[in-house]
């Protein structure tokens, strides 16, 4: 399904920015410690472990606030990494990464670009050529970018858990924002995953 997303764009054709985050029944995509142990899956479910394969071979730019990134870098170039999801861990290890951060000196991760400002950079980066991006976590820049509507598409996977409290993608967002579903999918382990289109 990310591979919707993701597309070469030359020219004058604006590069489209998406979202894919896990989010909780009751709409938060980290508890209110910031940990998003809940959505881990069994690392036997099959059909959620090849959907996660395909997502991350798809290609595109991910794109990742501070904190997001730091947890990422720290986790998926490791060895654990390798042997628990070998195919995920070579596609974000690999893809072209964008951080946007105004406290970072410095990006080591693999193919990582450090931007300091989110919405006069997107914007620009939007406007240049190169592969769609996809923004992973990262509820800041998430809220930053919906609030001028430079997102186009959003993709959620929602898990069949209640949290009660924690950190929503659109904290703060000034004004609704309408979106029109284009696809969804049930998994056997009780998540839907639901993608979304920014109308108007």
């Amino acid at each position: 399904m990310l591979s919707r997303l993701f597309a070469f764009r030359e020219g004058n054709v604006m590069r489209r920015l998406s979202v894919f985050n896990n989010m909780s029944l009751d709409g938060f995509i980290a508890d209110s410690k910031g940990s998003m142990d809940w959505a881990h899956k069994a690392p036997d479910d099959a059909e959620w472990n090849a959907f996660t394969a395909s997502n991350a071979s798809s290609g595109g730019v991910l794109v990742y606030g501070r904190t997001t990134y730091d947890m990422m870098a720290g986790f998926w170039p490791t060895e654990a990494a390798m042997q628990m999801m070998p195919d995920v861990a070579r596609g974000m290890n690999g893809a072209q990464k964008i951080v946007f951060s105004r406290t970072m000196k410095k990006a080591d991760w693999q193919n990582s670009a450090l931007y300091h400002d989110a919405v006069a950079d997107m914007r620009r980066l939007k406007q240049e050529p190169g592969g769609d991006m996809v923004i992973l976590g990262s509820a800041s820049i998430v809220a930053q970018l919906s609030e001028v509507r430079l997102i186009d598409a959003y993709m959620i996977a929602v898990a069949p858990i209640v949290l009660g409290d924690g950190k929503s993608m659109f904290a703060g967002l000034s004004q609704p924002m309408g979106l029109a579903l284009t696809d969804s999918r049930r998994f056997a382990n009780g998540t839907l995953v639901q993608s979304y289109e920014v109308r108007g």
